[in-house]
């Protein structure tokens, strides 16, 4: 099979032929019909900024297809059975697994980081892994689904505990943050307030139902965010960038008893406000990381029944012999895309 194999940061991915593993006992091989190009993809092949535990490898997390063969063992699927994948192989053992934390194992191997990935014609993993992607949604829609939206949807919801009338604020509306935005809509969310640097994300923002923008190019973000709510602050903030500034900005832009949630992942050590402040507001600072099947379900849930639209999402389908290009146009922001989904079957 045709495989996008990563070997080393900024250097192009190469399109190589590579074995299709067949399934083993509790396994499935899946032939992948789209894999959405994400930050933590370009993090790792343009950046460089996370190192991976073995190269060459196969890129790509964010993945749907139909399922191609079953191995030994595996009665719940069959092929020609439409999948999302859930990314996170978890060891089921550990004391997170058996809390129903799987995102939290410490021994999980991630499907494009520390085992094979997406990126290729089609992928072999645990039977575990499969979610049933309904008819009524697209590949390319299921795929980004199992990240750039869960991952926004447990911030919010569950990590978050947004509540209806509640007021929040999402620092970066990029591919997270719009999904965010959308979410916050659909919570009850009284005020949303998209914090971005760039024109297009604020015009994204303003699209996906924020009611208001903040342009956080010349600094001071959490005080036009102030400004919006007459003084107090939001309830809710919640940072999708994974950087120092925004993360800082986020938390000043909580009201008294606020809560902020950081999502976005970077190398930087963040600070708390003063004490005084910090203890005397009654602040909480919570992470997110990842999603859970549930919360996959929930948003499948949503988009097939038309209650979460995704349509503007997808910003190009293309195939594998031009993920380079996407990589590029992801990393560039050239055409100011959400998501750009490869397919590898052509």
């Amino acid at each position: 099979m045709r495989a996008a194999r990563f070997y080393a940061a900024k250097e192009p991915l190469r399109i190589e032929e590579v074995e299709a593993l067949p399934p083993g006992d509790g396994e499935v091989r899946v032939a992948v019909e789209a894999c959405g190009i994400c930050g933590t993809d370009l993090h790792v092949a343009i950046e460089g900024t996370i190192q991976l535990p073995q190269t060459p490898i196969i890129l790509g997390h964010e993945a749907a297809g139909v399922v191609a063969a079953v191995g030994a063992g595996v009665t719940r699927w069959k092929a020609g059975d439409r999948v999302t994948i859930f990314p996170n192989v978890a060891c089921g053992k550990c004391y997170a697994c058996r809390r129903g934390r799987e995102v939290l194992c410490l021994q999980a191997q991630v499907l494009g980081i520390s085992r094979e990935g997406a990126f290729a014609e089609s992928v072999t993993l645990p039977a575990s892994c499969l979610l049933p992607l309904p008819a009524e949604v697209s590949f390319p829609i299921g795929a980004l689904v199992a990240d750039a939206v869960s991952t926004a949807y447990r911030a919010l919801a569950h990590r978050g505990a947004l509540h209806t009338g509640e007021s929040v604020a999402v620092f970066g509306c990029g591919g997270l943050g719009v999904h965010g935005i959308k979410i916050a809509k659909l919570l009850g969310a009284s005020r949303i307030i998209g914090v971005d640097v760039a024109r297009g994300a604020l015009r994204r923002a303003e699209e996906a139902g924020a009611t208001h923008v903040v342009d956080a190019s010349g600094g001071e973000a959490a005080k036009q965010v102030r400004a919006l709510t007459a003084g107090d602050g939001v309830d809710l903030a919640v940072e999708f960038v994974g950087l120092k500034a925004s993360v800082s900005e986020a938390i000043r832009s909580l009201r008294r008893g606020g809560r902020v949630v950081i999502a976005g992942v970077g190398g930087d050590r963040v600070e708390l406000p003063p004490l005084r402040a910090f203890v005397g507001g009654e602040l909480a600072v919570l992470a997110s990381m990842g999603f859970d099947r549930e919360e996959v379900e929930t948003v499948l849930r949503w988009v097939a029944e038309g209650t979460l639209d995704l349509s503007s999402s997808v910003t190009d389908v293309i195939p594998l012999d031009a993920i380079n290009e996407g990589f590029r146009r992801a990393f560039t922001k050239e055409g100011d895309p959400i998501r750009i989904v490869v397919r590898p079957g052509g």
